[in-house]
């Protein structure tokens, strides 16, 4: 199974903030679309991504007045990412060895959309109880 396969279940929106956006923005966004991260993009390159994890931990240390200030000062600036044709099992290891639920999908350059822990687990719940369904039909034959 493939991170492409994931993309064709999702609509392929991946919504993003600039270097400027304001963090109270962020906070408003990822609410209101009920996510956990967005990406960061300065025009049509992705420079980073910001998740709620980075958001808490500002606020944490640098109190309310954190969300005034721009996401510049709180984004992940090192962007680890994913192509289409890597596999879940791959993503999963991505996903934990850098302790991260959101990956995006960048091709060339191009961001084609974005995908979560939560993502690749229900495929691979899916994937499993696909495999159990034929040894239950093979085992019956």
């Amino acid at each position: 199974m493939s991170v492409a396969e994931i993309l064709n279940g999702k609509n392929g929106d991946v919504v993003t903030a600039t270097p400027e956006t304001l963090l109270v923005e962020v906070a408003n966004t990822l609410a209101k679309h009920r996510i956990g991260a967005l990406v960061v993009k300065d025009g049509a390159v992705v420079c980073g991504i910001i998740s709620e994890r980075d958001l808490v931990r500002h606020i944490a240390s640098d109190g309310a007045d954190a969300l005034d200030q721009q996401v510049l000062k709180c984004m992940t600036k090192t962007v680890v990412s994913c192509q289409r044709t890597d596999t879940i099992d791959s993503v999963m290891e991505k996903m934990s060895t850098g302790r991260f639920r959101h990956l995006p999908v960048i091709e060339d350059g191009e961001l084609l959309g974005i995908i979560s822990i939560g993502d690749v687990g229900k495929r691979k719940i899916e994937q499993a109880e696909r495999d159990a369904e034929d040894l239950k039909r093979y085992s019956a034959s």
